[in-house]
């Protein structure tokens, strides 16, 4: 599968190569990590409702526990959606390449992508898939949860129902606010129509090669390859993975206590975690955008907690009513001018 500048097939395969398959684990306790993962998304889902007020439609996104090889090909399928506006643009100018240039073009790409997903591929506990037709699913990949519980030595079944609170709470997100897949991919589409296929390789090469070596403003790849109207877009997106991801970790805390004992426990442990282990993995961290991610995490938390301690969740909910409700890069920092705004 080429989609003209990325060969997602090369990608999976190197994707999944470079992935490993993780922890080594017995059939019988496979069996019973995989029901347990299941068991536990689909309790989450009342869990979540009673504690945030919103109420997901009928069950249509899939539960799917994966392996790490998994994971990297529905991402893979996920970027290809995603990434379509944008390949499609680059592609359509007179200097787009073709032949040769093209295919070999898109095997480095596919390379390029797939290293990104292998290394991300032992990383993910789970996600929520918006943009899988038809209406989205809800992935879990089970050799990283058991992974990473046996490395922070706590107790597996607390562990896994936390984990599937957090992305449980995205499937609610999503399929109770069914307008927010379609605002997303069409911010996608915003970049690509911002996007000038000619000269767009020389520079990106350059700014790319400076946010590796670690760039005077220190920014992420992410950054290197934006231009002044993309951040505008990135910040607007920036805003609402934040909210996204900070009301996650809220509902994982303030539901955590009733039905997981070890919560405190596990998110003490799960915290000095998230800071990345090892040179090399806090330089990639930091080279892909993660730590922006994990900003993300703490900032919406706070601009969650704060909203919801003044106004309580039922006005809180607003931010959920349309776009225009969403919250600025800028509100995630200030929540008081959220409030001014919106309530």
């Amino acid at each position: 599968m080429s989609t003209g500048m990325v060969d997602w097939s090369l990608a999976v395969s190197v994707g999944s190569r470079l992935a490993g398959e993780g922890p080594q684990i017995g059939r019988a306790e496979a069996d019973t990590v995989v029901q347990e993962l299941r068991d536990g998304a689909n309790r989450s889902t009342g869990l979540v409702r009673d504690f945030t007020g919103l109420v997901a439609a009928d069950r249509t996104a899939p539960i799917l526990v994966v392996d790490r090889a998994g994971w990297v090909q529905a991402n893979a399928d996920g970027f290809a959606t995603v990434l379509a506006p944008v390949v499609d643009k680059l592609t359509s100018g007179s200097k787009a390449p073709t032949g040769l240039a093209r295919t070999v073009g898109s095997r480095i790409t596919g390379l390029e992508v797939g290293a990104l997903l292998g290394f991300m591929a032992g990383k993910v506990l789970g996600q929520f898939d918006p943009f899988h037709a038809p209406a989205g699913r809800l992935l879990l990949v089970a050799p990283n949860i058991v992974h990473v519980e046996r490395e922070l030595d706590v107790d597996p079944h607390d562990f896994r129902l936390w984990v599937c609170l957090h992305e449980e709470t995205h499937r609610v997100q999503f399929t109770a606010v069914p307008w927010m897949a379609d605002h997303l991919l069409g911010e996608m589409h915003a970049i690509a129509d911002s996007l000038e296929p000619s000269g767009m390789l020389e520079d990106g090469v350059g700014r790319l090669a400076q946010a590796l070596k670690g760039g005077k403003d220190g920014g992420s790849l992410v950054d290197a390859m934006s231009t002044p109207e993309q951040k505008e877009i990135i910040d607007r997106v920036t805003g609402v993975m934040s909210l996204l991801e900070g009301h996650a970790d809220v509902v994982m805390d303030g539901v955590g206590p009733s039905v997981i004992p070890s919560v405190a426990s596990i998110r003490k442990r799960f915290n000095k975690r998230r800071k990345g282990v090892g040179v090399l993995d806090r330089f990639l961290r930091r080279a892909l955008g993660l730590d922006a991610k994990m900003a993300q995490y703490r900032d919406g938390a706070k601009f969650v907690r704060a909203v919801v301690d003044k106004a309580g969740m039922d006005e809180f909910n607003a931010v959920w009513a349309g776009p225009e409700n969403l919250p600025s890069k800028g509100e995630i920092a200030d929540p008081q001018a959220w409030i001014t705004r919106v309530l």
